[in-house]
């Protein structure tokens, strides 16, 4: 009877055991079905089939980290990033030895621009393998867009050792090179690239970048003409073509190639712009060329006239004007190009010259000062800031006067003429212990100055 019943149990626990195998195996065999009805539909970019084919997949298998980034991937390609990356998250847990799952992940967090989380998760797959070229330009990406900067170089440095064969990390490396003020290494970089990738646009711009900022005409004009080539359908490349003729004196060059591109795409304002800037610039170089200047009008009144026409193209037009003796429209133009946003910066110093001529002192000192506003670092700050002064004065507002005056004297404090020019202005506003004052500084750098001395008596 005992016997019997351990033969029953012993037959009963194989079925089951049997029974279970064939439920594993069949689970597995479904599992698989999914995962390649997934991977089907998604070559067709049936992407939601195959989520639904990669959700039934997890349903069977809920800790395949296959599934769960193949998942994750078709989120990512239908622009489910949150999605994505929750997946992405499952499937490195599920296998924390797995690449793969960590780099997507980097990927979704940088397409999301949370490029510091990119870094971070670049820099947990590089832990796991430290030879990926592509990881570790990614990582130096995710850390240049974050604005850390020494970060991003180490590691673009560390992509070029491990493959200095990708014009993409090359790239990357001129543009850390270039922020650091590093433009030699930059440009050797940059050279690197487009050697490596010929037709890498960016890198060929910041090339003529660089060599129009250190004077190397031949060179930006090489490389602008090949940026032409590349991108004929973009107007600009040619008129970036002809801006460098001219920069480099070829204006013969320059009028023929704008000239060119205005018969391939006729009535473009950015063409005619630039036209009337070239003729414009040779008007004012060239008096042998009376024509210069009435060919410059000409092609700045057509886009100059239009509704909307840029502040640029306004304080050209303005000039033009103004280098042809129609002050009053100059003015006007200029005014109009102050007006308009983006605000060409120049604008407001013409207009601030046009203004002051037909005496209207009180625009003319508004404009000197919104130009100080705008524009941060003024080179010719000492000067525009005596300008105020003395349209202040002129306007009789002393007390803004003697201000300006005093920033002039802060900014150019051995100029004894500022401060003879302050002392002055002090007395005219009856502050006679600050002019004295002034006046004792201005004679401890040069005690015979006229203008200090004839203050002195003036003060006794």
């Amino acid at each position: 009877m005992k016997r019997g019943l351990v033969i029953v149990a012993v037959l009963v626990a194989t079925a089951v055991g049997a029974a279970l195998a064939y439920q594993a195996a069949a689970r597995d065999r479904d599992y698989r079905v999914f995962l390649a009805r997934g991977d089907a539909a998604l070559r067709d970019e049936q992407t939601f089939g195959a989520l639904e084919a990669y959700s039934g997949a997890i349903a069977l298998r809920p800790d395949s980290m296959l599934a769960h980034l193949r998942r994750g991937e078709t989120y990512q390609r239908r622009g489910e990033l949150e999605r994505a990356g929750l997946d992405f998250r499952t499937a490195a847990a599920i296998d924390p030895s797995a690449i793969r799952p960590l780099d997507e992940l980097g990927d979704v967090f940088y397409q999301r621009q949370r490029f510091r989380n990119a870094a971070d998760t670049y820099a947990d797959c590089l832990r796991v393998d430290d030879r990926s070229a592509n990881v570790t330009y990614k990582l130096a990406l995710a850390r240049y867009r974050d604005g850390d900067l020494d970060a991003a170089l180490a590691a673009v440095r560390q992509a070029v050792r491990l493959n200095d064969r990708l014009p993409e990390t090359q790239y990357l490396l001129g543009l850390c090179l270039r922020e650091q003020g590093q433009l030699g290494a930059a440009q050797k970089a940059f050279e690197h690239a487009v050697a490596l990738s010929p037709g890498l646009i960016p890198a060929r711009e910041e090339l003529a970048d660089l060599y129009g900022a250190v004077g190397r005409r031949a060179e930006e004009l090489e490389q602008l003409q090949v940026l032409a080539a590349l991108d004929r359908d973009h107007v600009q490349r040619q008129v970036a073509v002809g801006l460098a003729h001219a920069r480099a004196g070829h204006d013969d060059l320059a009028v023929l190639t704008l000239g060119s591109a205005l018969e391939r795409t006729p009535d473009q304002p950015l063409i005619y712009g630039a036209l009337g800037e070239v003729w414009l610039d040779i008007a004012r170089r060239d008096p042998r060329r009376p024509d210069a200047l009435s060919k410059a009008l000409e092609a700045l009144a057509r886009v100059a006239s239009a509704p909307g026409a840029p502040s640029d193209v306004l304080t050209l037009y303005g000039r033009a004007l103004w280098q042809a003796g129609q002050t009053d429209s100059a003015e006007r133009t200029l005014r109009q190009a102050t007006e308009r946003y983006p605000i060409e910066p120049t604008a407001l110093l013409f207009y601030a010259t046009a203004a002051e001529r037909q005496n209207h002192l009180e625009s003319a000192r508004q404009a000197l000062i919104a130009y100080g506003a705008l524009v941060a670092d003024d080179p010719e700050y000492v000067l525009r800031a005596s300008r105020i002064a003395t349209l202040s004065l002129r306007l009789n507002d002393v007390a803004t006067a003697i201000e300006w005056l005093q920033k002039t004297a802060a900014a150019s404090p051995n100029d004894v003429r500022l401060l003879a020019s302050l002392a002055d202005a002090q007395v005219r506003y009856g502050d006679y212990a600050a002019a004295k004052a002034t006046v004792a500084k201005g004679l401890d750098k040069d005690p015979k100055n006229a203008a200090l001395l004839a203050l002195t008596r003036r003060l006794r």
